[in-house]
């Protein structure tokens, strides 16, 4: 089954006091405030035929913050495999559910699923959220992605 997000960050989700760190924690709060951009994921996992029900797979939100850390650290599907097990940064920022490490293929298999419009409507949301514009239109991403909700 297919869940949107993580419901309830670990208390042990805790970022390094390193430059990269403050980085992924400053990130991950971006995407707190933004949760219409981990919708919009979501429902691309599902139309790429994750099925809502059976053996609960990896969290919609896990999937985008494994996007946004391969993109923004550079790496191949195998080095962020890696770093996701060894690091308990890249951990936090990925709310990884406890015990869980997504192998490359994974990884592959459902970052490749989030579409190229989902990718431009996350990016109009950040452009808005840098320029101050996002105060109060925080679901504009969604209508404009096309996403009528999950009562639609």
């Amino acid at each position: 089954m297919l869940q949107a997000r993580t419901v309830q960050a670990s208390l042990f989700d805790l970022f390094a006091n390193h430059e990269i760190g403050h980085e992924l924690k400053a990130m991950s709060q971006w995407l707190d405030e933004h949760r219409e951009v981990i919708s919009l994921a979501t429902e691309d996992l599902r139309r790429h035929g994750v099925k809502e029900t059976g053996r609960e797979g990896l969290p919609g939100e896990s999937v985008l913050r494994c996007a946004l850390l391969k993109q923004h650290r550079q790496l191949s599907y195998e080095e962020l495999a890696f770093h996701l097990e060894d690091s308990a940064s890249f951990r936090a920022f990925a709310r990884l559910p406890p015990s869980w490490t997504p192998k490359k293929s994974v990884l592959h298999r459902t970052i490749r699923a989030i579409r190229a419009e989902t990718w431009e409507a996350i990016n109009r949301t950040l452009l808005a959220s840098a320029s101050g514009e996002d105060r109060g239109r925080q679901g504009r991403a969604a209508r404009q992605h096309g996403h009528r909700g999950a009562h639609a």
